[in-house]
């Protein structure tokens, strides 16, 4: 994952110096990893923009922050941060993930880390702790989000940013009806936040939304087709879907491919990333 990060971060500079980068994540024959698809079309929704170190539009980070990134997982935000010079402060309930980021952070400009293995409710941090908050697609998986918002809110600075995202529920709704019923239970998503409901229970968390956004199209639809395309199982979903992909997910992964590259693509790409997005992002300020 590190790889296709430091090549990722690559596409700001356009697409004729990318490729060249990208070349060693792609095989012989042209197959693209589902990965490596993934994050060009989030570069191209705005997503770590190393050029104005933006992690998301509007969520920018310097050298100067202190950046909090709860439920990390493989880490990609707080490598993103890391990369930034930031002081980065990083927790998950996994272990081993907490482990294997820790030693990749080692390696990047970061001016300080903080490796927690941990709940985010209760965080073993002071208040007013960071100035950038990261929670990523992970309030769907906790017993009480609002709590686990108003932990967040009490760990920001005044002034704070947040980078806040769930599972866009046109989405969710379609893959109750393809997933196996272990994918709506624990530990996976045991909550559907619809639109404006989650804009609501972030501004009465006390947060000042700045925008809503949504992108990821590609990946809603690669889960509906990962449904269609592997025996019905239990446990972590993200556990169980690991390379070598079903031939229909190698497929599409080629086709989105192609068609984010080819001239008026984009405008393509936009439409259905409104359409049935994977993600809804709001990006909110704690008032100072």
């Amino acid at each position: 994952m590190l790889k296709i990060l430091s090549s990722l971060f690559t596409l700001f500079k356009g697409k004729a110096s990318a490729e060249p980068e990208l070349a060693p994540l792609i095989s012989k024959e042209g197959v693209v990893d589902s990965r490596v698809c993934g994050l060009i079309d989030a570069v191209q929704s705005g997503w770590f923009n190393h050029a104005s170190g933006e992690l998301a539009a509007g969520f920018k980070i310097t050298g100067e922050d202190v950046v909090l990134d709860v439920g990390c997982g493989d880490g990609a935000a707080t490598i993103f941060a890391a990369r930034c010079g930031a002081e980065v402060i990083f927790s998950d309930s996994d272990a081993a993930k907490i482990a294997r980021l820790e030693t990749q952070v080692k390696n990047t400009p970061a001016r300080a880390a903080q490796a927690l293995v941990c709940d985010t409710d209760p965080l073993p941090l002071p208040d007013q702790r960071a100035t950038r908050v990261i929670a990523m697609e992970m309030l769907e998986h906790v017993d009480d989000p609002a709590q686990v918002l108003a932990e967040l809110v009490r760990v920001g600075r005044p002034g704070a940013l947040y980078l806040l995202t769930v599972p866009d529920p046109v989405g969710e709704h379609v893959q109750q009806q393809l997933a196996p019923a272990a994918h709506f239970q624990k530990p996976n998503h045991i909550h559907i936040f619809e639109r404006d409901a989650f804009a609501a229970m972030i501004a009465n968390a006390g947060l000042i939304i700045e925008s809503r956004q949504s992108s990821g199209f590609y990946w809603s639809m690669w889960m509906c087709l990962y449904w269609a395309s592997v025996p019905k199982q239990g446990g972590a979903t993200l556990d169980q879907i690991k390379a070598p992909y079903p031939p229909l997910l190698n497929e599409w992964a080629n086709t989105w491919h192609q068609l984010i590259q080819t001239p008026g693509g984009d405008k393509v790409k936009e439409k259905l990333d409104g359409f049935m997005p994977k993600s809804q992002i709001i990006v909110a300020r704690k008032p100072g």
